[in-house]
């Protein structure tokens, strides 16, 4: 796969990263079939491939369970070769989510997510919106929080994972990467997400595959057909369908 740069970032990234919410989390999510969790022996061969395929961004989240945990050891070992993303304002647990986004919850979660991620800084920090994207953004110190981390060195870049066109447009102001849903069956926000790109943010997409329920091929050609989106992000626990995914965009760019 092509690299390219992640907006102003600095960072390099390629046109498929690997989504790690079913390495820790199987419940009250929305995935079209049930599944367990992989083995710490399944999460280690997953991992492997995800390197050798040339995936170098992994996104996970403090709401995935036991995800960051899960991948602290393969972090620790291949820092340098990855691009680690991670979340901070909301937690899941007792079968719920829950949200806080002021400054002192935010550097807790991120004191944590650094511990069990075994590393001294994450690349991409992002707000882990409930759907009051521009409320977070505007009426809460979340956005104060994740600054003083980025100069603080714990992060390199910052953004939103965000729902709505109004939280897209608001993060163009001041951050550097936005995250948010986009398919074929749902490309709503893609004129959002082309006016962030163009004001220089780095643009990941999530729920290509809308959660599971799109066929591979015409699903993932159409994401990356759009000049807008730098990475899209597929959740899986199958070395299989992530070499599919590579097979795609690499047969795209050839």
């Amino acid at each position: 796969m092509v690299p390219r740069p992640l907006g102003r970032t600095g960072l390099i990234v390629r046109p498929i990263g690997l989504g790690t919410t079913k390495l820790g989390r199987n419940a009250d999510v929305k995935y079209p079939k049930r599944f367990t969790l992989p083995s710490k022996e399944q999460v280690c061969d997953l991992l492997e491939t995800t390197l050798r395929l040339g995936v170098n961004l992994i996104d996970t989240a403090p709401a995935y369970g036991e995800s960051e945990r899960r991948l602290g050891p393969f972090v620790a070992t291949n820092r340098d070769r990855l691009v680690v993303c991670t979340k901070c304002g909301e937690q899941y647990g007792n079968g719920r989510s829950t949200y806080n986004f002021s400054a002192p919850g935010i550097v807790v979660s991120v004191e944590e997510s650094l511990r069990r991620l075994k590393t001294d800084h994450i690349d991409i920090l992002l707000l882990h919106s409930n759907g009051r994207d521009v409320e977070i953004l505007t009426q809460t110190d979340a956005h104060e929080a994740l600054q003083r981390l980025k100069k603080s060195g714990k992060t390199r870049a910052v953004g939103i994972s965000a729902k709505t066109q109004a939280g897209i447009l608001e993060a163009c102001q001041t951050l550097d990467v936005v995250m948010a849903p986009f398919s074929q069956k749902d490309p709503s926000l893609a004129g959002a997400l082309k006016k962030a790109h163009e004001a220089g943010l780095g643009v990941l997409a999530i729920k290509g595959l809308f959660s599971g329920h799109l066929e591979a091929r015409p699903a993932i050609e159409f994401v990356l057909r759009q000049p807008f989106i730098d990475t899209l992000i597929l959740g899986t626990n199958d070395p299989a369908h992530l070499r599919e995914a590579v097979s795609i965009a690499e047969g795209m760019s050839a």
